[in-house]
């Protein structure tokens, strides 16, 4: 069956790349994000680990393959995001929170997973490692001035509004 999603007619668009590779789930039907599972393991050079677990220490990072590849068309993102109860109980998370799965990317989903827990954890196969969320996108082109409207606020950040 071939599906077309476009902006009138956004459709999530999943394939499996392997066949024990889990299809994106929601918790509750009206979560907005959709539980990403952890199908295989990589080092920062794409070298797979043959292992279905993997240890990993503080401050360690790991590339996670979902084993799925998804689209939603143009007009849409796929954010990557950490699970918060992940991120709370085992000090796991996503290390470049949110990752973007631009809308012309067909390759496979994969997370990149930090621990920030000061103990070893260990990630299996199957395990939900990460959720994604489908955003719109607004594809403005950048327009040169020579100066910004000022405003009240102006340069102020970084606690310039109080603790």
């Amino acid at each position: 069956m071939t599906v077309v999603a476009s902006i009138e007619n956004p459709v999530l668009l999943i394939e499996k790349i392997f066949a024990d590779a889990v299809v994106p789930t929601r918790a509750h039907e009206t979560d907005s994000g959709l539980d990403l599972y952890a199908h295989s393991f990589k080092n920062w050079d794409g070298i797979v680990y043959s292992t279905d677990c993997v240890s990993l220490d503080n401050g360690d990072r790991l590339l996670v393959g979902t084993g799925v590849k998804a689209t939603v068309g143009p007009g849409y993102e796929i954010q990557i995001r950490p699970r918060s109860g992940l991120a709370l109980k085992q000090g796991l998370t996503v290390l470049n929170a949110p990752g973007t799965v631009d809308e012309q990317y067909r390759g496979e989903i994969s997370v990149i997973i930090v621990n920030h827990s000061r103990s070893i954890k260990k990630i299996t196969k199957g395990d939900r490692i990460a959720q994604m969320v489908v955003c719109p996108v607004i594809l403005l082109e950048p327009t040169l001035v020579e100066k910004l409207p000022s405003t009240e606020r102006d340069a102020g950040g970084f606690g310039s509004s109080g603790v």
